[in-house]
């Protein structure tokens, strides 16, 4: 099994993300320059790293969303390919379409930086196959546009098809219905603000993360 994470100008956790997918793989992943415009052929699963692309220029990955790189990604995805994007990574989902709605500067005004608790609302996805429904995680945040905000219709679609993967145990954002992840249709993409990188090894002070990843090497392997 590879993985691919994608790096743009202005990633920060690109390293982090290929750490975790080596561990759980046995494989280095692929690092697929932004400028590309092919995924290499035996990609499997695919990383979007957290970090600051292209220095939030606009907004929160705007310019990355129409990276060169960007068009395979989609069809990758569209194929059934498992795809996630953290923080940096949630953001550009949204601005690409391939996730509802938008992050948001966060209520407080502030960049928030510490591990927050989670609640696992979809233990079905493959991305949460390992926990279990209402299971409460620790999960570190670091963002300052973190805010997720939809329509009230998109809201309820999200909830009622069990497409929202984990939510905030507490006010830490703004974000609408305290969402912290959430996946689309066919449940081969997710985006979230949480960092489970950051909960992989006990030397973090927890490795709630790590199950993430495990799961979703099992479920595609």
């Amino acid at each position: 099994m590879t993985a691919a994470v994608i790096i743009f100008p202005g990633s920060n956790c690109d390293r982090d993300l290929a750490v975790a997918f080596e561990a759980v793989t046995g494989k280095a992943p692929h690092l697929v320059w932004h400028g590309e415009t092919d995924l290499p052929a035996d990609t499997d699963l695919i990383g979007l790293p957290g970090g600051f692309s292209y220095g939030d220029y606009l907004r929160s990955g705007a310019i990355a969303a129409r990276s060169p790189i960007m068009r395979a990604v989609a069809a990758a995805a569209e194929k059934g390919v498992p795809t996630i994007g953290i923080c940096n990574g949630f953001q550009l989902l949204t601005e690409a379409g391939m996730l509802p709605g938008a992050l948001m500067r966060n209520a407080s005004l502030h960049y928030i930086c510490r591990t927050v608790r989670l609640s696992v609302e979809n233990d079905s996805s493959v991305f949460t196959r390992d926990y279990r429904k209402g299971e409460e995680i620790g999960i570190p945040i670091a963002h300052h546009d973190g805010n997720y905000q939809a329509d009230e219709d998109v809201l309820d679609r999200l909830e009622g098809d069990g497409r929202v993967a984990f939510k905030y145990l507490d006010k830490v954002n703004g974000s609408a219905r305290n969402i912290a992840g959430i996946l689309n249709a066919k449940g081969n993409v997710l985006g979230m603000m949480p960092h489970p990188e950051r909960a992989f090894e006990t030397a973090h002070g927890n490795s709630d993360g790590r199950r993430l990843f495990e799961g979703l090497v099992e479920t595609v392997a």
